[in-house]
């Protein structure tokens, strides 16, 4: 696969209308919303200028904890592997950040996604907006 692409970071808001259509459409925009979305750091992969995958990371206050949210990929982008770019852009960006462990509340039905990435399910699971979720983790080895 020949993928075309740029990935670099953008503003929170330049995330919330992909949000908004690939992961709560029947939902007003503010959902989408995070309280800490201005402290976060966004990506962006683009297709020719255009914005088609978003992934936001939070790192807790002593830097070595990290939590990925609000992955989503246009549904006509979809399983082109930009998604795929876009995570190991991320997991890449973990090491220079000195990350030591990423998580991510993942909806149950796309855990086999990130178990490619080494991730692993926890035991913790919850259901939000009648989606069931896992959490899962993986630690980062420093480089």
């Amino acid at each position: 696969m020949n993928l075309t692409y740029i990935i670099k970071s953008i503003p929170y808001q330049s995330t919330w209308p992909i949000r908004h259509q690939v992961m709560w459409p029947n939902k007003a925009l503010d959902y989408v919303k995070l309280e800490a979305d201005e402290a976060g750091i966004h990506y962006g992969l683009f297709v020719d200028k255009e914005l088609v995958s978003i992934i936001s990371l939070f790192i807790d206050s002593g830097g070595e904890v990290a939590q990925f949210r609000k992955f989503a990929t246009l549904v006509s982008y979809q399983g082109k592997g930009y998604g795929i770019a876009l995570m190991k852009h991320l997991f890449s960006e973990l090491i220079s950040l000195k990350v030591e462990r990423i998580w991510c509340n993942a909806r149950i039905h796309k855990a086999g996604f990130y178990e490619r990435f080494g991730m692993i399910q926890t035991e913790e699971r919850f259901v939000m907006g009648g989606i069931e979720y896992v959490v899962m983790e993986k630690s980062v080895i420093l480089s």
